[in-house]
């Protein structure tokens, strides 16, 4: 037994614990323009999340999320900015913490934790360049009380990930994800995904995270339309309208063009302060 706080340290041996690694993985979503299938309406919009492929074991070859080790002298969230301006050149963009990843078997390599961390960013405003291993992927969800089928398509190749739902709490109706079905993503990345965009879901209905996927100056349309796409369903406009009202301010820009009537612009109204 030791006698002091220096006694302790004195004779402190670090060896005698099992030691563990940590990694700060992070999920990068975006909204973007697509195809326009009619002049007279808006041009689609696609949901997409950016997946790097993996250079080295293990998983060579396979699509993962932009993650890394951290450093021992940084923090969680250091560790994501300095590995999202390495892996995928972006940089100031908004930023949260997602969840920690810490199942048994989730790295072969070792016992290894991974804090994740949420992205979001406006696609079409984007000027770095990414690297040529890093892709954007639009995302297709479809999801039930017992599983959520997710599919990312970057044009050239398909992702199916099958992801079982457990509710895990039945007071906050929180769920326990496991994989079903995973045949192209590295580690638990699927899970990562899966978790992300549920809690992007959740956080639309009661915060302003949204205007960090859009332009400065956009339509109403337009907002209605990132929704949309996010929560997997058509909103009434009147509901909408009641949802954004204390959010955005009209501007004196107009949208003209693409072969329907100009439209008022619009602008988050806490973006200067």
């Amino acid at each position: 037994m030791y006698k002091s706080e220096e006694e302790f340290l004195k004779n402190y041996n670090p060896d005698e614990f099992e030691k563990l690694s940590m990694t700060s993985d992070i999920i990068i979503f975006s909204v973007s323009d697509g195809d326009q299938k009619n002049y007279r309406k808006l041009k689609d919009k696609h949901f997409s999340v950016l997946l790097i492929k993996r250079k080295d074991y293990p998983f060579k070859d396979m699509w993962c999320l932009p993650g890394g080790f951290i450093r021992m002298d940084e923090t969680t969230e250091e560790a994501a900015k300095r590995i999202l301006l390495d892996e995928t050149n972006l940089h100031d963009i908004y930023l949260e913490q997602l969840y920690t990843f810490d199942a048994i078997d989730r790295d072969p390599r070792m016992r290894i934790v991974s804090t994740s961390y949420m992205a979001l960013i406006d696609k079409n405003s984007l000027r770095d360049k990414l690297p040529e291993n890093a892709s954007w992927f639009n995302i297709l969800v479809d999801e039930s009380d017992k599983e959520i089928n997710i599919t990312l398509d970057n044009g050239k190749e398909e992702i199916k990930l099958v992801i079982e739902k457990k509710l895990k709490e039945l007071t906050t109706d929180r769920y326990k994800y496991i994989t079903k079905h995973n045949t192209k993503l590295a580690f638990d990345h699927d899970l990562v995904i899966a978790s992300g965009i549920s809690r992007l879901k959740n956080k639309l209905e009661y915060t302003d995270i949204v205007f960090n996927m859009m332009p400065r100056y956009f339509s109403l349309s337009e907002l209605q339309q990132v929704y949309e796409i996010i929560l997997g369903k058509k909103l009434l406009d009147p509901a909408f309208r009641r949802i954004i009202a204390n959010k955005v301010r009209k501007t004196n820009k107009v949208k003209t063009g693409g072969g329907h009537r100009p439209s008022a612009l619009f602008e988050y109204k806490e973006r200067d302060k």
